[in-house]
């Protein structure tokens, strides 16, 4: 998947990449799952296998009916504290803490966010650029309650 911003697809085709994008995401979730000794890290990694197998079976049923609904919650993009920038991105090992799992989470999650900002830029005006845009916009609201939950958790007050 390295040229998909160079060129818009067709609705069908922007929906079983988006599909795709959601597999490897759950693929990456259930990884964590399996390899994760933290039992708390083990259910975040839960958690957002769930979100994704719920985003690849919303993107399913878009491809069967010929459109996605939602609401207007992926209207807008969610800003996020971009802690993507702080943490090394790592893969994560059996040790690995809760901190670890969320660390984890949130670059798996930037980069489903960018790869919809790309195919979005690359549909500009069309159809699946809306649609790009809309997935995209779900993905920050990921990223930002993975970073609320981060900041709860790891990010002592001031």
């Amino acid at each position: 998947m390295s040229d998909e911003s160079a060129v818009c697809y067709t609705y069908e085709a922007a929906l079983e990449l988006a599909i795709e994008m959601e597999n490897e995401g759950f693929r990456h979730y259930l990884d964590g799952i399996k390899k994760l000794k933290d039992k708390d890290a083990k259910e975040l990694m839960r958690e957002m296998a769930l979100e994704e197998l719920e985003h690849k079976h919303a993107l399913e049923k878009a491809l069967l009916g010929g459109y996605m609904g939602g609401g207007h919650a992926l209207d807008k993009e969610v800003p996020t504290m971009n802690l993507d920038y702080v943490f090394h991105k790592e893969e994560l090992s059996p040790e690995a803490s809760m901190q670890d799992a969320v660390a984890y989470a949130i670059h798996q999650e930037k980069m489903a966010l960018y790869f919809y900002k790309r195919m979005g830029k690359g549909c500009e005006g069309a159809p699946m650029g809306n649609l790009f845009e809309r997935l995209a916009n779900d993905e920050s609201r990921h990223m930002q309650k993975l970073e609320d939950l981060y900041e709860r958790m790891f990010m002592p007050e001031n």
